[in-house]
């Protein structure tokens, strides 16, 4: 039996401001053993990074448990924890970062410019990495500027899980930094790595971002559909390595 009703695949872009449309800011949504279909911002063509937040607030207060994997890093290195004294507590990590980075208020440029927010007092290095990062030779999330970086994704995206957190509660569970294992009838939010599945599912005439976040909600129905996904909750991580994980967040679904 599925353990989530529905499965929603977002495919994340940092760029401009929060309320700027973003071809780049793509969401598929499925049921169970349905085919992914794109979910579009009414009047808009494209969400932006505010109205995609809207969304998901109203989309997951109420109805059946959801699936829902964003494309972009949910947490930092240790080693930022440990450079700007920060207790290795998600909740106290979001709060910090948002009051630094009010990248919910404006573009992630404006604050690395020092035009907004005090970036430059919560500073990573882009030679810092994650251990799932490590394990899945993804860049890391200081490292702006080239192809494939996920950083300004990330810069952009975190203050939206605060918001998701404080407008939703116990409603939602984020994986893995609320536990491993999700209590039953929350919908969980999980940081997904769509280059892992993607290639599983032929593009048809989507593209790379339409194909990325299809290909997430795509995997995640057919898991559950054969009860596969729940292994996923717990991967196969030392003691150690879970306690770190708890803090610099695991990608969903990496081996």
């Amino acid at each position: 039996m599925s353990q989530f009703s529905r499965y929603l695949g977002v495919d994340y872009s940092g760029a401009a401001t929060p309320t700027q449309s973003l071809t780049g800011l793509r969401v598929y949504r499925a049921g169970v053993g349905e085919e992914p279909t794109e979910v579009f911002p009414g009047a808009r063509k494209y969400f932006s990074r505010r109205g995609l937040a809207e969304w998901l607030v109203e989309e997951l207060r109420e109805g059946p448990p959801a699936m829902v994997g964003i494309d972009h890093g949910f947490s930092f290195p240790v080693r930022y924890f440990e450079a700007h004294n920060i207790p290795r507590d998600w909740p106290v990590f979001l709060e910090d970062f948002r009051a630094h980075w009010p990248t919910d208020e404006t573009s992630v440029e404006r604050v690395r410019q020092g035009m907004s927010g005090l970036g430059g007092a919560r500073a990573g290095n882009s030679r810092w990495r994650r251990l799932a990062e490590e394990r899945c030779r993804a860049k890391s999330v200081f490292h702006f500027d080239v192809q494939g970086s996920v950083a300004k994704s990330t810069h952009a995206g975190l203050p939206w899980l605060l918001h998701l957190r404080r407008q939703l509660g116990a409603r939602l569970h984020f994986w893995p930094f609320d536990g491993w294992t999700p209590p039953p009838g929350a919908s969980v939010v999980a940081e997904v790595y769509p280059a892992l599945w993607s290639r599983l599912f032929p593009s048809q005439d989507r593209n790379g971002h339409q194909h990325d976040a299809y290909s997430v909600a795509r995997w995640m129905g057919e898991q559950d559909a054969t009860d596969g996904l729940g292994a996923f909750f717990s991967p196969n991580l030392s003691p150690a390595e879970r306690a770190l994980a708890r803090v610099e967040g695991w990608i969903f679904g990496l081996p």
